[in-house]
């Protein structure tokens, strides 16, 4: 860990043993002390103009992942402080065909780090065309 990794905590995972193994996703995120709670909006692959910019549902969960990143981002956080997240999808069948994809995307954009997640399939989302969508909470420092 570099110093200033070291001068900026992150939220501690917490799986209990009693409880399954999670696979790709937490049991629970514990804040750090003096942390700040950053609440991100659900964040579709909708263009600037709101058109879904990917064809693929792993395309779009791609861009949805970055737009998140990019409100932690701004409020000075990284991946690792997310806490939280929700996974909005229109078709749990095209999540679960995905899924090797979706991994690889995960790798790249968040690495090993696995906050507590709900995956949520629903009949439509707010932009025409969106297949997923994704909300999250960061502990920030």
């Amino acid at each position: 860990m570099h110093s200033d990794e070291e001068s900026r905590p992150v939220p501690d995972v917490l799986n209990p043993p009693e409880l399954a193994k999670p696979r790709g996703y937490a049991h629970g995120v514990l804040a750090p002390s003096g942390a700040r709670v950053l609440f991100v909006a659900g964040q579709t692959a909708a263009d600037a103009d709101g058109r879904i910019a990917a064809a693929t549902f792993a395309g779009q969960f791609a861009i949805a992942l970055e737009r998140v990143l990019t409100v932690v981002r701004a409020a000075g956080g990284a991946a690792e402080h997310i806490a939280r997240m929700n996974v909005y999808v229109t078709s749990m069948r095209e999540y679960r065909e995905s899924r090797a994809a979706l991994r690889t995307v995960w790798q790249r954009t968040i690495g090993s780090h696995y906050p507590s997640m709900t995956l949520v399939e629903v009949t439509a989302l707010a932009d025409e065309g969106a297949a997923v969508e994704i909300d999250a909470m960061a502990a920030v420092p």
